[in-house]
């Protein structure tokens, strides 16, 4: 219920009258003055109540007066009446209806009763309640009342004492509320500023109002009385303790800052009076040492006080608190002096309370904001924030180096005891619990045997002191042991906690205004204006880092090392954390880094050689900082900590050492450093290095590695000897595992730079691993690499940034030679491009070109790599691209088929087959989805797989694929066309623009016939390959694709296909095949056999060979009509009939086969096949198994092959069979003589040189052509000449014969035989010998057609097939060739001979066939100028001279039968003609000639053989007289026409037939037949008929006659004489039965001849004859004594007849004598 309120005051009335009467009743009897004063007092109050409204007013102003009576009863000082007015008093002013005056009074009235020394606790609550419930004391009156509380204070009643305090502090309270409440009153009444005196001292406090007044009166009588002066106020004061000013001081000014701060009056007394105060009693602090004894001193140094030590400290406190604006300088003084309280020479009590101190400032970030503004960023001035860091840490690192005697015995036992008891622990204990077992689990800090307890000492945040609020105790308490250490950890933590949560609260208010602004204001530069950002307000914070973090961090990293408790670590921790991430935004690089360092060194174990914090270290250490002359280093940890060991792993060092341990303490700092890097990563910049390279570490020693994507999985549960986890990490690894996994993840909001800071530092990382990992086998540490691809993973969306450094670094690592580093770096980075390639990118990659060209490139770089392992994971990946991401690669296609197509030889086969199963798969899916541009690159990759070593199989299929390409080519050749042409006018433009020409392969040809080109020249590299299978395979393909869609190409580029394309290959082909190896190639290995027919690189490349020309040929033919339209066609055709001709004179029987296969082809003949003599017989005889048969003579669509029997009416009709019909109008083209006579020169060039036989002595390898290869150059000829007969003339001519003359001359080998020759016992031809007939045959033809001027070539057609005939007997050597001639060996006796050697065929038949040729030829020609001009019959009859004359030694009995019958045919032709042309004399020389050749055939001096029988014998004489009735029918009867000694001879050559003689070998029996009788006999009567014949029409026939009798006689008389003589020797033996014949022969033609003789007319016989006649009678006579009966008759009947000589001799007169 309120004071005022009308029941209050009618309760107030009722009690006063209450009091009154009480009052009254009591003083009845020992006071009635009393009484009386308290009867009218009711009478008074009844009397106000009664008048008045407003009673309290009344009462108030009358309140003297109702006073009165309780003041006098107070005057009886009778206890009992005192208590009860004292009460009533109480009352009264509770309602506060006490007037000043009263009020007075009453404060007299207390006086008295103070000093009589009564009522004293009443007193004081009079005084309080009269001070606090208004306001009507002041000045002298109030300064009374406070001395009167001061006066009870130092009663020797404790209770008052105490009371008396407690009012005098609330007193003091009072005074100054009613200023506050008076400054509130007069706000905002804006005042006359007092005129300022010179010095303004207590005086002017005139200028203040009255409780302002009362205010400063008292504060300053406070001052004075602390410093023992006297009061100018509180007059009556009569004692005063310092402690209990100054807490009052420190009260007042902890409570009414305000006041101090807001009049200048009061700020005056803070500076001139209480700072000096308080100087002046710290004095004996500051000089005090402890332990300095006294009488080393002059004076006597006044020890510290507690009470007054420590109250100091608190007004300080204060006065730093509130006044550190108003006492700048005073406030340096006392921080410095704090500093020096924390010196280890003072008394421990003093250091407590000043470390209490300063974690009172700790506390306040502002405060030390402003000190670091005041002191620290001015010159000159003391760096006091810096001094306050460092002292606390000194202090701290002091209380571990120098133990007092009380932490001395701290340690209960060794520290190797308390080791060995925490590496016992069981080993489940977990991180959290501690230690278990004996040891009790107190928080402490332990270093170097020091052993510090740690307590709690307040809340976090707050400055809880223990001992400045210990104002009870005089003399210094007992620290306990760890209480120092506790509250400086505190303020260590509370320091950094304040001044990091200030400064960041200011950042972010900063960065959101600049937010605000940059939304608002977006093209302009935001600038800090507003107020909250004091300029400069970045530099005071990075002035405070500066300032504070050396101390800290010495401070933080030596209790960190001493720390065993995992919440003081963990404290420990955070407020490193949280410096090193301010530092970061504040960019303040090396404080940054050295708290991280910090952080990073104690995650790993003691000593741990790394580098990077090492050498971090060491510029920090080289930063010692001195405290008051004191230097304190950064301590580095000891090894010393007892902690808890929970993992045993191996150091990843580059130099084996041994195991190293890691604690709980350790597994805790990582989990801070992982926290500070994800939470903080933007702010580490270069930081980041340290933090991975610790982090690597430690996964590394807990035996983590990585799995997918990059991610950490723990090892296996044994990673080596010496990974040993206990449970408590086991667990823990998955979280920090996950932790890991996530930092990196965050890495995605990370900003651009932090995010390259953090790739550069992983790849420095990497760097040193792989450094460490060379030139060892250790298992390298892919915390780095794996770390990449987790980094580059989730940053995918602003991959472009960081895609350089990150691939660029990862392909270094796949070229490291060790496998499992470069294995990760290959899978790091091929995961990287895949993801990258996978990911929904914004525009999507198909709109960003440069972009997907950006991840492919690295693809590319990784074909540098050598290593196999690294290519086959690259072209694994690009088949993973293939599948996923084939269809979009657009641009990116030629990276991809570089890729593919980087192949080498070294690489080895599963690499290539890889690559290739790419190849396969674009080939076959994605050849339209890629640009036309890279289809080049695709024929060229398929090329490269094509011509690698590695894998046969692989090269063929390649060919195959780029088949496929072609035949894609055909059908999308048109919209491939449009797209190359819209190219390739964008390149020449761009071309144009730089003033450059396009440059590309092939360039005049259109880009699709350049396409086309590529592809064709790739193939022609195949073609040449060293390995045949590939060579046959890309040789069949390009020919094929060639034929297939070689229409497409434009008229211009054939000319770069001829050239190019199908001669380059051939001249490479031809060099190839000439300088290839002639050694044998051993079957290859397993169970491939390799025919003799291909065991040789020579060998196989003839098969190249023989496949190229045959193509290029075939393509000459069936693209003729194209090819005609080149302007250089000539030429070319001239280059294609070169390589026919070098290939056809090559030394292998294959290749020159097939090239004139190939002539025959592009003259469009079709190979003739005979149905007895197949290619396949030919092949077979060289030893070529038929598989190979050239296409070409295999029949196929569009090549009818015509079979006519005749070879002959075949060839004519070679051009029945063209391949192709010429479009019309173009025949003529083909009849381009030009063309067919450099074909002529080649054919002729190709003959000359196979068909030269080898000059000098028979070379072991000298080559010798073979037959099929002699036989398909001769048959090319006829249709040839066919085109050149116009102008063939007798030169031409003469050079056929010298080439068919060689062809028939080359033997054959003797392997060969066999095939070739025909069994010995049928005549026939070879299908050469047939040929070359052929060919003279068309000439013959030819000429007989042609005009006049041509029949001049008879003759020399004559001389050729005559020369032929000679080999019948003579057979044509071949150089100096050892041959063994088949016919000689004759009746099957032939042997095959040793394979080298040589075999001359069996010429008769040829030779036969070819006099058949010759007698029919002369009978058509006999009379033909030329004929007779050329004396072709004189030639044939020389030529047949030679078989005649063997006769019986001719190698065929058939020869000189058919030279016989020949011979007789000639002549009954040719003699009429000679006869004819007598006298022209072109016979004359015949003559003799033909003389001989009867004379030769007809007495041969060959013997017949001995088993010649009868009937052969007979049938042979029968051709004996045929010759002789020839001589009679057909030259004896024109001997007027024929020379003289022709005749002559003819009749000797008669006369010797006709007189027998025979060889002595016949038997008896068949002596009849043998002696020829049959031909003497017609010798003879030939002789006989021209002797005599009656009819002597010319001198020249009786000519003949006489002759003919000459020869005869004389042949009887030699005949007769011999017989006489031998019978005459012979004695009883009976002569030779022939010799006896031949007597009996003669006698016979003796009678004969008689006859005749008788028959004649006498004029026709010559005297002479008469003479010869009779001189053979006596020689007749002699033979009478013979003793054969047969002579004996014979000789009768020839002596007959001369019994008509004998006649008396008639006696003549000559000259009339008798």
């Amino acid at each position: 219920m309120s004071t005022s309120s009308p029941e209050a005051v009618k309760k107030l009335l009722e009690n006063m009258q209450t009091d009154l009467r009480s009052l009254s009743m009591e003083c009845k009897k020992k006071f009635p003055p009393v009484k009386e004063a308290a009867e009218s007092g009711i009478v008074k109050i009844k009397t106000i109540a009664a008048r008045n409204t407003d009673i309290l007013a009344a009462l108030k102003e009358n309140s003297s007066e109702v006073v009165q009576p309780f003041l006098m009863g107070c005057g009886t000082k009778e206890p009992k009446i005192t208590q009860l007015c004292l009460a009533a008093i109480q009352r009264l002013m509770s309602h506060e209806v006490v007037s000043e005056a009263a009020a007075g009074n009453i404060i007299n009235m207390l006086w008295q009763l103070m000093e009589n020394g009564l009522e004293e606790l009443k007193l004081l609550q009079t005084v309080l309640v009269l001070l606090t419930t208004n306001t009507v004391v002041h000045d002298e009156v109030l300064s009374k009342a406070i001395v009167l509380c001061f006066r009870l204070h130092f009663t020797k009643d404790n209770i008052t004492n105490n009371t008396a305090a407690a009012t005098v502090r609330q007193v003091v309270t009072v005074v100054f509320e009613r200023m506050v409440a008076e400054d509130e009153r007069f706000e905002g009444i804006v005042e006359q500023p007092p005129p300022v005196q010179g010095n303004t001292n207590r005086r002017s406090v005139s200028t203040l109002r009255p409780s302002a007044k009362d205010a400063y009166m008292l504060f300053q009588d406070l001052c004075q009385l602390v410093n023992a002066d006297a009061p100018y106020w509180l007059v009556g004061m009569t004692e005063m303790t310092r402690t209990f000013g100054l807490e009052l001081l420190e009260s007042v000014l902890n409570d009414f800052p305000g006041v101090f701060l807001q009049h200048q009056e009061f700020s005056f007394l803070l500076k001139e009076r209480v700072c000096p105060l308080v100087i002046k009693l710290f004095s004996p602090n500051i000089k005090f040492r402890q332990g300095s004894s006294s009488a080393a001193s002059p004076a006597p140094v006044e020890k510290p006080y507690f009470p007054i030590c420590m109250r100091l400290l608190r007004v300080v406190s204060v006065l730093i608190k509130h006044f550190y604006s108003l006492l700048v300088t005073e406030c340096e003084i006392f921080l410095s002096l704090l500093v020096k309280f924390l010196d280890g020479e003072k008394p421990q009590w003093l250091r407590a309370v000043a470390v209490e101190s300063v974690h009172r400032l700790c506390v306040q970030p502002h405060l030390l904001r402003s000190f670091c503004q005041s002191y620290d960023m001015k010159q000159h001035s003391t760096k006091v924030f810096r001094d306050i860091v460092n002292a606390l840490g000194s202090f701290i690192q002091s209380l571990f180096i120098v133990p007092n005697a009380s932490n001395a015995a701290a340690v209960s036992a060794p520290a190797g005891e308390l080791k060995a008891l925490w590496m016992c622990s069981s080993p489940d204990s977990s991180l959290r619990s501690g230690v278990s077992g004996a040891l009790t689990t107190q928080a402490a800090f332990e270093y170097r045997g020091t052993w510090i307890p740690l307590m709690t000492v307040s809340v976090q945040g707050s400055a809880k002191a223990t001992y400045l609020e210990m104002l009870d105790k005089v003399e210094p308490p007992s620290i306990p042991e760890g209480y120092a250490m506790s509250v400086a950890f505190s303020a260590l933590l509370d320091l950094v906690r304040g001044i990091t949560s200030m400064i960041e609260r200011e950042l972010a208010a900063e960065e959101e205004a600049a937010a605000q602004f940059r939304e608002a204001h977006p093209d302009q530069e935001w600038k800090p204006q507003a107020v909250s950002f004091v300029s400069g307000a970045h530099l005071v914070w990075e002035e405070m880092v500066s300032a504070c973090w050396c101390g800290l961090l010495a401070a933080l990293s030596l209790l960190l090392d001493a720390s065993t408790d995992e919440t003081a670590t963990e404290n420990i921790l955070k407020a490193e954390l949280t410096m090193a991430s301010l530092c970061g935004r504040l960019g303040l690089v090396t404080p940054r880094d050295a708290f991280i360092t910090a952080i990073c060194k104690a995650s790993l174990p003691p000593h741990y050689a790394l580098t990077v914090l090492s050498s971090n270290a060491a510029n920090l250490s080289s930063k010692a900082y001195s405290i008051q002359g004191q230097s304190v280093q950064i301590i580095s940890p000891s090894s010393e900590s007892h902690q808890q060991v929970v993992a045993v792993g191996q150091p990843l060092t580059a130099q084996p050492q041994g195991t190293v341990v890691l604690t709980a303490k350790n597994i805790q700092c990582m989990r801070t450093l992982l926290n500070l890097a994800h939470c903080h990563g933007a702010v580490l910049g270069t930081s980041w290095q340290l933090v991975l390279a610790t982090l690597q570490h430690l996964v590394w020693i807990l035996g983590l590695k990585p799995g997918v994507g990059g991610a950490l999985k723990p090892g296996r549960a044994v990673e080596g000897p010496s990974t040993v986890l206990t449970t408590a990490v086991m667990t823990d690894l998955p979280v920090i595992s996950n932790i890991l996994s996530r930092l990196f993840e965050s890495s995605q909001y990370l900003d651009d730079v932090s995010l390259h800071h953090l790739i550069n530092a992983l790849c420095s990382l990497s760097l040193e691993a792989m450094e460490m990992a060379y030139g060892n086998n250790k298992e390298p540490s892919l915390f780095a690499v794996a770390k990449l691809l987790e980094t580059g993973l989730v940053n995918m969306d602003r991959i472009e940034i960081l895609w350089r450094p990150l691939t660029g670094h990862l392909l270094e690592v796949c070229q490291h030679p060790n496998s499992r580093m470069r294995e990760w770096g290959a899978e790091a980075l091929t995961a990287l491009i895949k993801a990258g390639l996978a990911y929904k990118h914004d525009p999507p990659l198909a709109q960003n070109q440069r972009l997907q060209l950006l991840l492919l490139n690295p693809l590319k770089e990784l074909s540098n790599v050598l290593q196999a392992d690294i290519r086959q994971k690259q072209l694994e990946s690009v088949l993973q691209i293939l599948q996923s991401q084939g269809d979009c690669l657009g641009p990116g296609w030629p990276l991809v088929l570089g890729v593919i197509g980087a192949i080498r030889n070294d690489q080895g086969e599963s690499l290539i087959r890889t690559a290739f199963q790419c190849l396969q798969l674009v080939v076959t899916d994605f050849l339209p989805t890629m640009p036309c541009t890279c289809l080049q690159i695709v024929v060229d990759v398929a090329g490269s797989f094509g011509l690698q070593n590695q894998e046969l199989n692989i090269s063929l299929t390649s060919i195959g694929l780029l088949w496929n390409i072609s035949d894609y080519f055909f059908q999308r050749g048109e919209a491939i066309t449009q797209e190359l042409e819209r190219e390739e006018e964008a390149l020449q433009k761009q071309a144009q623009e730089k003033g450059e020409t396009l440059n590309r392969p092939f360039h005049p040809a259109p880009p699709f016939d350049c396409l086309w080109l590529c592809l064709y020249a790739k193939l022609g590299e195949l073609c040449v390959d060293p390995r045949p299978a590939v060579r046959k395979s890309a040789g069949q393909t390009l020919f094929s694709t060639i034929a297939a869609h070689g229409t497409l190409l434009q008229q211009p580029t054939w000319h770069i296909v001829v050239w190019k394309v199908l001669f380059q290959l051939l001249d490479c082909v031809r060099t190839s095949s000439t300088t290839a190896d002639k050694e044998k190639i051993e079957s290859g290995g397993g169970n491939i056999l390799i025919h003799h027919s291909r065991d040789t690189a020579e060998k196989q490349w003839a098969e190249t060979w023989v496949l190229t020309l045959a193509g290029v040929a075939r393509i000459f033919n069936t693209r003729r009509y194209l090819l005609q339209q080149l302007s250089d066609f000539f030429e070319a055709w001239e280059v294609l009939l070169n390589h026919i001709q070098s290939a056809a004179l090559s030394k292998n029987n294959e290749v020159s086969l097939a090239a004139l296969k190939s002539f025959q082809e592009i003259l469009q003949i079709v190979t003739p096949v005979k149905d007895s003599d197949k290619a396949g017989d030919a092949l077979a005889a060289m030893g070529v198994p038929p598989v190979l048969i050239d296409p070409l003579s295999a029949s196929g669509p569009g090549r009818p092959l015509v079979r006519s029997d005749s070879l002959v009416e075949r060839l004519t009709r070679y051009n029945g069979a063209e391949m192709q019909a010429p479009p019309p109008g173009e025949e003529s083209a083909l009849e381009d003589s030009a063309l067919w006579w450099s074909a002529w020169n080649t054919w002729y060039r190709t003959g000359t040189d196979s068909t030269r036989p080898p000059s000098g002595p028979a070379e072991k390898f000298s080559f010798i052509p073979s037959q099929p290869f002699l036989t398909a150059l001769i048959q090319i000829f006829p249709a040839l000449y066919q085109h050149i007969k116009a102008n063939f003339s007798m030169e031409d001519l003469k050079k056929l014969g010298v080439i068919l003359h060689g062809a028939v001359s080359v033997p054959i080998s003797s392997d060969a035989s066999p095939f070739i020759l025909p069994s010995y016992t049928e005549a026939v031809l070879t299908s050469l010998q047939e040929a070359v007939l052929t060919a003279l045959d068309v000439l013959q033809k030819a000429i007989c057609v042609g005009p006049e001027n041509l029949q001049v070539m008879y003759p020399a057609i004559f001389e050729q097939l005559l020369l032929f005939v000679e080999f019948s007997c003579k057979p044509p050597q071949y150089g100096r060739m050892e041959t063994k001639h088949v016919a000689n060996a004759k009746y099957n006796q032939i042997q095959l001979f040793a394979p080298a050697e040589w075999v001359a065929l069996n010429y008769v038949p040829f030779a036969e066939r070819s006099l058949e040729v010759v007698v029919d030829l002369y009978h058509k020609t006999a009379c033909h100028k030329a004929v007779i001009n050329e004396k072709v019959l004189q030639n044939i009859i020389k030529t047949l001279r030679m078989p005649l004359g063997l006769k019986y030694a001719c190698p065929s009995e058939s020869t000189w039968k058919l030279a016989v019958s020949s011979l007789l045919k000639v002549l009954s032709i040719g003699l009429p003609v000679a006869r004819q042309h007598a006298s022209s004399g072109r016979f004359d020389t015949m003559w003799p000639e033909l003389a001989n050749a009867f004379e030769d055939f007809l007495f041969t001096k060959s013997v017949p053989p001995d088993n010649l029988s009868i009937q052969e014998f007979q049938k042979n004489e029968a051709v004996d007289v045929e010759v002789v009735q020839l001589i009679s029918t057909e030259i004896l009867p024109f001997a007027n026409f024929i020379p003289k000694d022709f005749v002559g001879q003819i009749m000797a050559m008669l006369n010797k037939g006709s007189i027998h003689s025979q060889s002595p070998s016949f038997t008896e029996a068949e002596i009849d037949v043998r002696m020829r009788e049959e031909f003497s006999k017609v010798c003879f009567e030939t002789l006989l008929q021209f002797s005599f014949s009656n009819k002597v029409s010319t001198p020249q026939e009786g000519y003949i006659s006489r002759m003919a009798l000459s020869v005869l006689l004389k042949r009887s008389q030699d005949v007769l004489r011999r017989y006489v003589d031998d019978e005459r020797l012979s004695g009883r033996c009976p002569l030779p039965r022939q010799q006896v014949t031949e007597i009996i022969f003669v006698l016979k033609a003796i009678s004969t001849l008689m006859d005749s003789l008788k028959k004649t007319q006498p004029e026709n016989v010559d005297g002479n004859t008469w003479a010869q006649v009779i001189a053979l009678y006596p020689t007749l006579v002699e033979c009478i004594t013979c003793s054969s009966s047969e002579v004996s008759a014979a000789l009768k009947e020839a002596l007959g007849p001369f019994k008509d000589f004998m006649q008396p001799p008639i006696s003549k007169v000559q000259n009339g004598e008798s």
